[in-house]
Formats: structure tokens, sequence, C-alpha cells
């Protein structure tokens, strides 16, 4: 499935977006790592969905605008995105720190939503585990700990990184440290509204995620409690990525 790669202004920041597929919108919101590329779990969804996957204010190739200050400005910034590109019935979906924009968004305003699929999200506290501190990891750490299958880490790490590649995650990494610096990869005002999604909800985890520990879920239960909890059994941090077909099935059963 073939996707367009393009720029738009929402808000005055130019954001690169690609966009692919034909039906209902599916919004993608990538985690801290960025999305530079398309990956196959997104073709797939894209046979049911027109997915659009664009990079973050701060993040890969779009504008990092003067007014990005915390995680709520990201919240408001999707909101005027959705509404800029006329976007209704939106799957939005959201990995690791794309999960906690997605709740940032979804506690806003769920009116152009249709439902919310949350994937190792960040951006609550639990009291039965903590997020590892990305920050104190070495590249090659935090890749060996996001998948489960070492294949997948290995063949990454064989390739080497252009200066263009490590300028990027390098951007990647303030555009994060901006917005889950302190507090740590939450935000404490969060829980108490997130009764106001009033959209189904679904919540997806790696079984092994060392990221943001499968722990986790309880919590999420107890905030969400009509929400589906999807545990994907060896899967790491990026259960989209190394269980594709099973995430994407979960995905399009309605």
């Amino acid at each position: 499935m073939k996707f367009s790669d393009e720029f738009i202004t929402v808000k005055g920041c130019r954001t690169h977006l690609r966009r692919g597929g034909k039906g209902r919108p599916l919004l993608y919101l990538h985690g801290a790592s960025g999305a530079p590329v398309v990956q196959p779990f997104m073709e797939k969804l894209a046979e049911r969905f027109d997915v659009l996957v664009p990079e973050h204010p701060g993040y890969g190739q779009s504008d990092e605008p003067e007014w990005l200050e915390n995680i709520h400005d990201i919240g408001y910034f999707y909101l005027d995105f959705l509404k800029q590109l006329d976007l209704k019935d939106v799957v939005l979906v959201g990995s690791s720190m794309g999960g906690w924009m997605a709740m940032e968004i979804a506690v806003r305003d769920c009116s152009r939503l249709s439902q919310v699929v949350l994937i190792g999200a960040a951006g609550i506290k639990s009291p039965d585990a903590q997020v590892a501190d990305i920050f104190l990891m070495a590249p090659e750490e935090l890749l060996r700990n996001i998948y489960y299958d070492q294949k997948i880490a290995e063949t990454l790490l064989a390739v080497p990184p252009t200066p263009e590649m490590i300028d990027m995650q390098l951007k990647n990494r303030h555009a994060t440290a901006r917005l889950a610096w302190e507090p740590r990869f939450h935000d404490p005002h969060l829980p108490k509204w997130l009764h106001r999604i009033d959209v189904p909800v679904k919540i997806v985890w790696g079984e092994h995620d060392r990221i943001i520990p499968v722990a986790f879920t309880k919590e999420f239960s107890r905030l969400l409690p009509k929400a589906a909890i999807h545990i994907i059994k060896d899967a790491g941090h990026l259960p989209q990525v190394e269980k594709a077909d099973e995430f994407v099935a979960i995905v399009c059963n309605r």
C-alpha cells in the first residue's frame, strides 16, 4: 500500500504527514522514537482505513514551534489537526507517548472520534510498576529493551546510522524531554479526567514490555473500567511491530 508524503501547516506548524489507504480515518500517533518510515502494520491498516501518520510538532521532519511547552499543547494541536482536515469518526491509535497524547486529546473532545486504541501507553502512574528511564539508556540498550524479539533489534543495530538519522534522533529526544522530563512520562492531572472519554477504548500491551511494564494495565483497568484489555504474547514495547497481524485484528474487531 503506497503512502503519500507531504507537509501541511496546522497552527503555524509545518507538519510532516504520511497518508495511505481508504475508508474511515485512522490517526496513528507515534512514540518517543518517532515515525521515520512506513511500517508493515501501517500498510495492513491501510487495507481497511485511511491511515494518517503525522510526525508530532518537534519530531522528525516537523517544525519545532515556539508554542510547544507541554503535553497539553500537543493535545490541542491534534484537535486543530482533526478540525482542519475535517476528519470524523476517527480511530485514534497512540503508541507509548502517542498513547498519552491520544488520552490528552480524548479527555478534551471526543466528538470526532469513534474509538481510542492505546498501545503500551505512557501518561499515568502505577502503584505496581515504573516506566523505564529512557533518558539514562544508551541507544543500543534502549533498542534492545524496546523489542522482545532480539532478532529485530540486531537487524536494526546492524544498520549504521547516517548523520541525518543521528540528528533526527537527537531532535526527537529533545522534544521528548520537553514534554516528559518532569514529571517523568505522566500527567498528574490526567487520571481525574479520563472518565470524559466516551468512546470505546482498547488497551493493547506487549506481555514482555520492558519500557512500560504490562502491570500498568491494572491501573488502566481501574481508571477506564469499560476499556477492553488485550495482552499480546511474545511482544515487547511495540506489539504492533512484532505482532502486526494480531494487532491489526484487534483494531479492526469492532
